[in-house]
């Protein structure tokens, strides 16, 4: 039977929110590990770190939703606010997580330069990623726009906004990571640092290996930004980041995009050109294949089977000269 997320503001909603949360907590204690061919920042991180650094932000999350509540914010507010709650949030949580292995994180800076690939991401995602969250946590299903998801409003599942938290508290951690490694000032200092605090996953114990991570995660986060990211845009779809007991999978959801088509560079509106003409000439080029190759099938066949025909009748030809 499905169970379907409190429409408005009520107890009910609040007991809701609180099962969700422990819930989600209960969910930390599986196995963190990627499983996915995607990599993340926090895959530098060992099981342990990973998992306080969910717990982190998580927390965090608890926090600013009862600070919003004290501060009586409104929904407007949440929507012209929430690229900032976010940034302070991750920014909070990369604290907190220093202060466990070293005591301080007063000099970590939020990188908010579009410079980075990962940054410009986030920027595209980051009402999927926080807003509707949020909007869901304290005013429940009503007052999310009816056009953004598959369902209607009244009947949004309990397993939806179940999923939208899970995918917070991984990309979340995976920014804090980020953070991390931008602020520091080379390479070696942050193997070092890394290192010093045993944090490091045992697959990256060198600076090599860290170097060869993360250059492979701007490559990635590129490809994402200027091949996937269009993609999933102009496919009305959402990716999202989920724990199972086998360790964190990827996942798609249906979510409108209409505004993050229009904010598309040139570059990715190119793209998204390209994908109309494959889808165009494509299922085309397929069918005139298959015709071809059937007519050259059927011409092989023919040739095959009389030049059989045409042999058998010359040896039966023979056999008959040669009896009489």
């Amino acid at each position: 039977m499905i169970k379907y997320w409190p429409n408005k503001k009520s107890v009910y909603l609040n007991n809701e929110v609180a099962h969700l949360f422990i819930s989600t907590k209960q969910k930390l204690s599986l196995s963190l590990l990627n499983v996915t061919d995607t990599s993340l920042y926090i895959d530098i991180l060992d099981t342990s770190s990973k998992q306080k650094l969910f717990f982190i932000v998580l927390g965090q999350l608890e926090i600013l939703i009862l600070d919003i509540i004290e501060l009586d914010l409104s929904l407007v507010n949440i929507k012209l606010l929430n690229r900032k709650i976010l940034y302070d949030l991750i920014q909070k949580a990369l604290v907190n997580f220093l202060k466990i292995f070293c005591s301080t994180g007063n000099s970590i800076n939020f990188v908010d330069t579009k410079k980075y690939y990962y940054v410009q991401i986030i920027l595209l995602e980051h009402k999927l990623l926080l807003e509707n969250l949020l909007i869901y946590l304290l005013f429940g299903s009503n007052s999310i726009n009816s056009k953004i998801f598959a369902f209607y409003n009244n009947k949004t599942p309990i397993k939806h906004v179940s999923i939208l938290l899970e995918n917070f508290i991984i990309q979340a951690s995976n920014l804090v990571i980020f953070m991390l490694f931008e602020n520091m000032n080379s390479l070696s200092q942050l193997a070092y640092f890394l290192m010093k605090n045993n944090i490091c996953s045992s697959i990256y114990l060198s600076t090599r290996s860290i170097a060869l991570f993360r250059n492979n995660l701007m490559w990635q986060n590129f490809l994402y930004l200027y091949i996937n990211q269009p993609k999933d845009i102009y496919s009305s779809r959402y990716r999202v980041w989920l724990i199972n007991p086998k360790g964190l999978h990827l996942k798609y959801i249906y979510t409108s995009r209409l505004d993050n088509l229009e904010e598309l560079s040139s570059i990715k509106y190119l793209f998204i050109f390209l994908l109309e003409v494959q889808d165009v000439v494509i299922p085309q080029l397929e069918k005139i294949l298959l015709m071809m190759a059937t007519i050259i099938l059927y011409i092989f066949i023919n040739i095959i089977g009389n030049s059989i025909i045409f042999f058998i009748r010359a040896i039966m030809s023979g056999l008959y000269s040669h009896h009489k």
